[in-house]
């Protein structure tokens, strides 16, 4: 490994990002790292900032900040930046890594996909010796059915969803890009729920997922009700409290329609660049 020789090529990469989604007519903001109020969500949790006696925290997700913009009128806006995660580290993660989240009025997950294809095939084509270019898409309740054996919507687990997907349906998944589609209701997070499904898909390399996508929820009292349920789970868990950001909460029926997406930059880079370590394409902790 040449670190030196990955950061360089990094920043190419980044270039390249850049430079798609100006094409696209986007709108690159930079919102704060430090906030008041994450999204209560199980299993992730920010580092803390005491200043003065006032507790604030690093963000795990700039999504909620970036949401408000969408509120407030702006239609297709992205972001490149530092996220925090305690208490993550190994080949896959870091506590402080690099991510690009875009969103847009008037679009659902499948508008979302679209400009995911896009970006991807202008990398894979010139920062990245990769020929597999090909793009598949499974269902994840045809997955379930198929690889663990099971049918989430009719046995509903959530500790068996988490450890099946972790230990069958991602393993299967094999080489290449795989996008897993159409989550039960119960796994829905901060996406919209339809005919039954929640629209959200997640998108892997050679097994390791990249970037999660939703339908955005614009029900402000739906989403309070899944952040309510949220922090009662961390609470159960023994995982720190997060209060509730209320700003958000009424901005979110100004959305009235949006899709955005989360990609991990450093697991991305780790693998144009042939890495099986994102340490080899970032300066870490």
């Amino acid at each position: 490994m040449d670190l030196i020789a990955n950061l360089e090529k990094r920043s190419r990469i980044v270039r390249e990002i850049r430079a798609f989604f100006d094409a696209e007519d986007f709108v690159e903001v930079t919102t704060p790292v430090r906030i008041a109020a994450p999204a209560p969500e199980p299993h992730i949790d920010c580092p803390t900032v005491v200043r003065g006696g006032e507790v604030s925290y690093l963000r795990a997700s700039p999504e909620l900040q970036m949401k408000k913009l969408l509120a407030a009128g702006m239609d297709r806006i992205y972001q490149i930046g530092p996220c925090f995660r305690e208490g993550e580290f190994g080949a896959r993660h870091n506590s402080e890594f690099t991510m690009i989240e875009w969103y847009r009025r008037n679009a659902d997950y499948r508008d979302i996909y679209r400009d995911m294809k896009g970006l991807l095939t202008r990398l894979l084509s010139r920062c990245s010796s990769r020929t597999d270019t090909a793009f598949r898409e499974l269902k994840v309740r045809d997955a379930y059915r198929r690889v663990a054996g099971w049918d989430p919507w009719t046995d509903w687990d959530q500790d068996r969803f988490d450890y099946d997907m972790a230990t069958k349906i991602e393993p299967s998944l094999g080489a290449g890009l795989v996008s897993l589609w159409d989550y039960p209701p119960q796994a829905s997070s901060l996406a919209v729920v339809r005919d039954g499904v929640a629209e959200r898909w997640e998108l892997y390399l050679d097994g390791i997922e990249l970037a999660n996508c939703f339908t955005e929820l614009c029900d402000e009292g739906e989403q309070r009700r899944r952040f309510v349920a949220a922090r009662e789970e961390r609470k159960t868990l023994g995982e720190s409290d997060y209060p509730i950001d209320e700003e958000f909460l009424s901005l979110v029926p100004l959305m009235k329609s949006a899709s955005g997406v989360a990609l991990g930059v450093d697991r991305l880079i780790a693998a144009l660049l042939g890495e099986t370590d994102i340490h080899a394409a970032m300066v870490g902790d």
